[in-house]
């Protein structure tokens, strides 16, 4: 049936016929004429129509393109008569604008592309409606490769949303054991275009599933497949996700709590998980995922990741490196006694012994002599009282005599541990006094062994821990309580000047000094020298120091980087029920603490803190079953060479006149004063004028201050 020409074509086309001879004849004729300056605008409103259709979210960009062309030529045209001579050659101008008119009969931009569809004449009667074929199904995006139905129906799917990310399904998997969980292989549409705008939302809301369990992942390149930013893996997994929130394994528990950036181990990934029914802990052994970050541990938040007790003496964390270890005990570990043995006690070649275990049921060793420097070792024991220092005093002294070494002891006043440990030692006192006699004596022992010829040559030699031929015993002198006993009005100065002597030179001659107090400060008795000596020489060990603060500030004290330094409470109690709930009923929490006396930080060679519990000397019991049969005694030459500089006799002695101050003198009035002293007296030995307490003699740079002091307070 044939249809009339719509009234829009016809006067599209007259438009077009009438409009040719101006374009060719104004320029010409009337170069200034408005025609020319109409055509001009309209050219330009052309160009504007270009350029709006030409913005990358405008879609039909060439129909609207087309539609705008003639105003845009038509004003080419009116430019090109304008600037030619006449009509131009062969009549260019009037061939242009014919070209034109004939081009917009024969292409109609304007009414073609605006109309949808040609109206039927009037007068045409409507056709009567026919039965038609059913249409033929249109063919698929992408060719039939043999898909399994499961990737077929994915990709009905994918393209109902639109393809999202411009990508297209190539596999869909089903993860075994679940009905809802699947793994995409995605590619883009367009080859050689990466994949970018594709969101976990996106691929969510095409499957209807949380965004939650949906999660991407980057395709390497396998052998038939190519990889790279073209493709990628997307795991859907609504069901895990269910069963992973429900009941978690440890694994997933501890990515998603723990490893988190919100964890209590941020970055961390669990290597193993163990369980140890028979010592009733569980082992939880994890690194960083990053090799070259540090695991930054907050165990309270990992012990609420993991559904443990937050309770400090059953969950601990061991940090070595990049990786760690949280252990998690169902009973205290270190409220355990390890009894002390005399195989124990027993110093190997090396001059190492056993002083106590970890946690985790490791022995932890201490040393007699320092093996690697070829000489005697030091020792640093602090903690309050009853924190279980004496008892430490008791396996050191044994695996010291077992190994054939001699060992003095003295303490500011005396108990009844001491006392005993005196039976199985070459000498113990209990005042300020017997401490400075001691010292003094071993600080003599340095020169008397300087001078000493050895068997095999006749020459002296420095002291060789382990070598048959050395014509002495190492030395061990303990100062139990120094910090009060260099504090001591009388002889406090005498104290800490020889101490800090005999931790400088007493090492080359077999002589060690193991103070024992409550702080390892210099304003409290440990002066710089002393405690880097001691730090570097021996093996630190703090037992309780009255709270958790003080113990952690006395371990970084001694320690030559500060390290995460373990947590010793007052007691160690388990946590019994919900504290909540007792205190909605009024109820008293339970007293079910264990004491941590025994329990202490070593500080090992390499700067680690490590927490152990000491083994433990029966005081009740007979401690001839540690130490051996004979005490080991100083040499006769030694203690003749003592006895010539009047340093070798009962310590308990009182003060012999001149000992450590000089003889009081008399006055020209018959009196008798301190030598040394004005007649106003004073000083810290001096006294009030008249005294007849002598003044010390200012021997050392620590003196020669006291001296300034006291001066300066007159």
């Amino acid at each position: 049936m044939s249809t009339s020409t719509p009234r829009s074509v016809v006067l599209e086309r007259l438009a077009y016929t009438l409009a040719a001879p101006v374009l060719a004849v104004a320029p010409n004729l009337y170069p200034d004429s408005p025609v020319n300056a109409v055509v001009q605008l309209a050219g330009a409103a052309g160009i504007g129509g270009w350029l709006l259709a030409a913005r990358p979210e405008t879609t039909g960009a060439g129909r609207k393109i087309l539609r705008w062309s003639p105003l845009v030529l038509a004003a080419a045209i009116d430019t090109a008569a304008g600037h030619t001579t006449g009509f131009g050659p062969w009549g260019l101008d009037a061939l242009l604008a014919a070209a034109w008119a004939a081009a917009g009969l024969l292409v109609m931009p304007f009414s073609r592309h605006t109309r949808r569809r040609h109206r039927p004449a009037l007068a045409a009667p409507a056709p009567a409606p026919q039965l038609q074929p059913a249409p033929a199904p249109e063919p698929t995006a992408q060719p039939d490769d043999g898909a399994d139905d499961l990737t077929r129906s994915a990709r009905l799917m994918w393209e109902r949303a639109g393809n999202p990310g411009r990508t297209h399904i190539v596999t869909a998997t089903p993860h075994p054991g679940a009905q809802h969980d699947i793994t995409l292989l995605l590619r883009a549409a367009e080859p050689g275009r990466p994949i970018t705008g594709l969101t976990e939302a996106a691929v969510g809301a095409a499957f209807a599933i949380p965004e939650t369990d949906v999660a991407c992942a980057p395709v390497a390149r396998q052998h038939g497949r190519q990889g790279g930013p073209g493709w990628l893996e997307v795991h859907l997994t609504p069901d895990a996700n269910a069963r992973r929130r429900k009941t978690p394994t440890p694994q997933e528990r501890w990515t998603d709590k723990v490893g988190s950036p919100k964890g209590g181990a941020p970055g961390s990934e669990l290597v193993r998980h163990t369980r140890d029914q028979e010592r009733g802990v569980t082992f939880y052994r994890a690194k960083m995922a990053d090799s070259t970050e540090s695991p930054r541990i907050d165990l309270a938040k990992v012990c609420r990741g993991l559904d443990l007790p937050e309770d400090d003496s059953c969950v601990f964390v061991l940090i070595d490196g990049t990786e760690f270890l949280i252990s998690a005990f169902d009973k205290p570990p270190l409220s355990a006694i390890f009894p002390a043995t005399r195989e124990l006690l027993t110093p190997d070649a090396k001059g190492m012994y056993v002083c106590g275990y970890t946690i985790t049921g490791q022995p932890v060793k201490n040393m007699v002599y320092q093996h690697d420097k070829n000489a005697a070792a030091h020792g640093l024991i602090l903690g309050v009282s009853r924190s279980g220092k004496t008892q430490f005093f008791a396996i050191n002294m044994a695996a010291q005599s077992l190994n054939g070494q001699v060992v003095w002891l003295s303490t500011v006043r005396k108990d009844e541990k001491t006392s005993t440990l005196g039976k199985y030692i070459d000498r113990q006192g209990s005042n300020a006094l017997w401490m400075a006699r001691s010292l003094r004596a071993a600080k003599a022992l340095c020169e008397i062994r300087a001078e000493m010829p050895w068997p095999h040559d006749g020459q002296a030699h420095d002291y060789k821990p382990g070598d048959p031929r050395c014509p002495y015993r190492q030395l061990n002198v303990y100062a139990d309580e120094f910090m009060t006993a260099a504090q001591d009005t009388d002889f406090g100065e005498f104290i800490q000047a020889d101490g800090d002597d005999l931790t400088v030179t007493g090492l080359k001659y077999g002589i060690g000094f193991n103070p024992a107090g409550q702080s390892p400060f210099a304003h409290n008795g440990f002066s710089t020298e002393m405690k880097d000596n001691l730090r570097q020489n021996s093996r630190p060990t703090i037992f309780n120091m009255g709270s958790p603060a003080a113990t952690r500030k006395a371990a970084e004290g001694t320690m030559e980087n500060a390290y995460d330094v373990p947590t010793i409470p007052a007691r160690y109690a388990q946590q019994e029920g919900s504290a909540i709930e007792r205190a909605m009923r009024g109820e008293a929490d339970p007293e079910n603490g264990v004491s941590t006396g025994g329990v202490a930080v070593i500080v090992l060679d390499n700067g680690r803190a490590v927490l152990m519990r000491s083994l433990y000397a029966d005081f009740d019991t007979d401690l001839s079953t540690l130490f051996p049969d004979d005490v080991n005694r100083l040499t006769d030459h030694e203690i003749a060479e003592l006895t010539k500089r009047g340093l070798w006799f009962d310590w308990n002695e009182p003060v012999r006149p001149g000992e450590f101050w000089p003889e009081p003198e008399e006055d020209d009035d018959g009196g008798s004063r301190p030598r040394g002293k004005s007649a106003k007296g004073g000083g810290k030995h001096g006294g009030k004028p008249g005294s007849s307490r002598p003044e010390p003699q200012i021997t050392s740079p620590r003196q020669a201050l006291e001296a300034i002091k006291s001066l300066s307070s007159l």
